[in-house]
């Protein structure tokens, strides 16, 4: 039998590649000449980069960038061995992990740093960019982003604006003489898992900008600024960023990424499993094995499982699912499209005895799941 290996990380407890080496221990005391493939995957979040410097044989470049309130900073992203392929992650430069909580206030924070990353890649060459933007600290539109690569803002007097929220609604001429010539060479793809619009109560603003520090007040004034950026981008680039899904994500990075970057904006675990060469492997299997820490109503949208299971049902190969918890009912499971779904807790207990006890309790119920196919088919 053939079982591709498909998780995401258990957060806390156990990363992707070391569910597969679990799952393959219960599967092989069942199967011991089962044909086990393993494809740890992620969605675009905390842990991408690692998971994706296993696709392609990376290496960390480090870099001295800006951080979101203009420190100089050293951040890494990740080189593909052929110097081809260069994966970004904006939190690196751009994240609110680089702040203390009184720091927090995406009136003042910038992308600058992000941009800074893509324009270190382009000099060393590379012809492909993949850029996760999650965990951002900034609402500037991609501004920040953009003035790294040669774009300048001006208001209307043709001041050249600092590239920070605050500002986006001062924005009343944007500067292309200066662009970078690598980006136009360059095919960029931004994993980008929501779809909120630039603006709007459903936009990047009135959706994230509480959690980055912005006070109601500031949250309008934000809000206002990105319609007033909106209309400027539409005048310069011809572009209507606002009927962009997803160009509201990261603080507006996702429309700025189009605009400045000519990017596209695709799924965070489509984009993995696209380096893993996913649809290759699938082909022949028995069954797809995936996993992560809590099954429930948010794995429907841009998660790992839900890619999965996209997937392999275009190939007709059947999905179990070993989770941490199952939140969801068997109605949902049924939407969701997996074959087989079980928690692998196995004691109440609290949430450090269980995460002690991962790895045991989930060879234990893969050694179950494969017994249960073989009485199936003897």
């Amino acid at each position: 039998m053939k079982f591709i290996l498909a998780p995401d990380k258990y957060k806390g407890s156990l990363t992707g590649r070391e569910f597969c080496e679990t799952v393959a221990l219960g599967i092989k005391k069942v199967f011991p000449n089962a044909e086990i493939v393993n494809r740890p995957l992620a969605d675009g979040g905390d842990g991408t980069i690692d998971v994706v410097a296993h696709y392609l044989n990376a290496s960390k470049v480090s870099v001295m960038v800006k951080d979101p309130l203009f420190r100089e900073i050293t951040a890494q992203y990740l080189l593909s061995e052929d110097k081809q392929t260069a994966f970004i992650e904006m939190s690196e430069a751009s994240g609110y992990k680089l702040l203390k909580k009184s720091e927090m206030n995406c009136m003042n924070t910038t992308s600058l740093g992000t941009g800074e990353m893509i324009a270190d890649a382009l000099e060393k060459g590379v012809k492909n960019i993949v850029l996760g933007i999650g965990g951002s600290a900034t609402n500037d539109g991609g501004m920040g982003m953009a003035t790294a690569l040669g774009y300048s803002f001006l208001d209307a007097d043709g001041n050249e604006l600092e590239p920070i929220g605050r500002n986006l609604v001062n924005v009343s001429e944007i500067n292309q003489d200066n662009v970078n010539p690598k980006l136009f060479g360059t095919k960029i793809q931004v994993a980008c898992d929501v779809n909120n619009p630039f603006y709007g109560e459903n936009g990047a603003a009135k959706i994230y900008g509480a959690q980055k520090g912005a006070s109601d007040q500031d949250i309008e004034y934000l809000d206002e600024g990105l319609k007033n950026f909106a209309k400027v981008l539409k005048s310069t680039f011809d572009v209507d960023v606002q009927n962009i899904a997803g160009a509201g994500a990261a603080g507006g990075v996702g429309g700025g990424a189009v605009v400045f970057l000519n990017a596209e904006l695709a799924s965070g675990v489509d984009l993995v499993m696209e380096l893993a060469n996913f649809d290759e492997v699938l082909e022949g299997a028995n069954w797809v094995i995936t996993g992560e820490g809590q099954l429930d109503g948010q794995t429907f949208s841009g998660k790992t499982i839900n890619g999965v299971v996209q997937c392999s049902k275009k190939q007709n190969v059947p999905i179990a699912a070993f989770c941490g918890s199952v939140d969801v009912t068997i109605d949902e499971m049924q939407r969701m499209g997996l074959d087989y779904t079980v928690s692998i807790l196995n004691q109440i207990g609290n949430l450090d005895d269980a995460k002690a006890k991962t790895a045991e309790n989930l060879e234990l119920a893969s050694y179950n799941f494969a017994h249960l196919l073989k009485l199936s088919k003897d």
